[in-house]
């Protein structure tokens, strides 16, 4: 649910903040800054809360924690790489694959109860694991349209 506030109200901010310094109101541009500040929230928890989500990943997959870094830093480069005009389409494409990606690890996560802030099987974020699920959808029509639609 956090991530979605952020993304929502750095827009509404970004739209009116665009407005008061270009004359003009840049919605497209809006939705850009306000995906990047939600990529850069939440690739913060990867660094925080490596542990949480390190399980949120079948054991099978080797290099896991090393995993979890990396979708981190990607998030922030892409979330970038967004506001570049010359780079927009290319993160948007790359960052609307990436969120499919990572339905099978929201979804991992909440069949089996993660915890990912507490790292443990039994919290109260399994509830928010699940709202995840439609949540990527948000997010990757979000990105397709500011990013490679427009």
């Amino acid at each position: 649910m956090k991530p979605l506030i952020v993304l929502i109200v750095v827009f509404l901010v970004s739209i009116f903040t665009l407005k008061f310094l270009t004359n003009q109101y840049d919605i497209l541009m809006a939705a850009r800054i306000a995906m990047c500040v939600m990529l850069c929230f939440t690739a913060i928890a990867h660094f925080v809360f490596t542990k949480g989500m390190v399980m949120m990943l079948p054991e099978k997959i080797p290099f896991r924690t090393e995993l979890v870094y990396a979708t981190g830093i990607i998030e922030i480069v892409l979330g970038i790489c967004l506001l570049i005009s010359s780079t927009k389409v290319y993160a948007g494409w790359i960052l609307v694959v990436f969120f499919i990606f990572l339905l099978p690890a929201n979804i991992y996560a909440a069949i089996k109860h993660i915890d990912y802030q507490n790292g443990t099987y039994n919290g109260n974020a399994t509830s928010y694991l699940w709202f995840r699920i439609p949540l990527q959808i948000v997010f990757i029509l979000w990105t397709f349209w500011c990013a490679v639609l427009y």
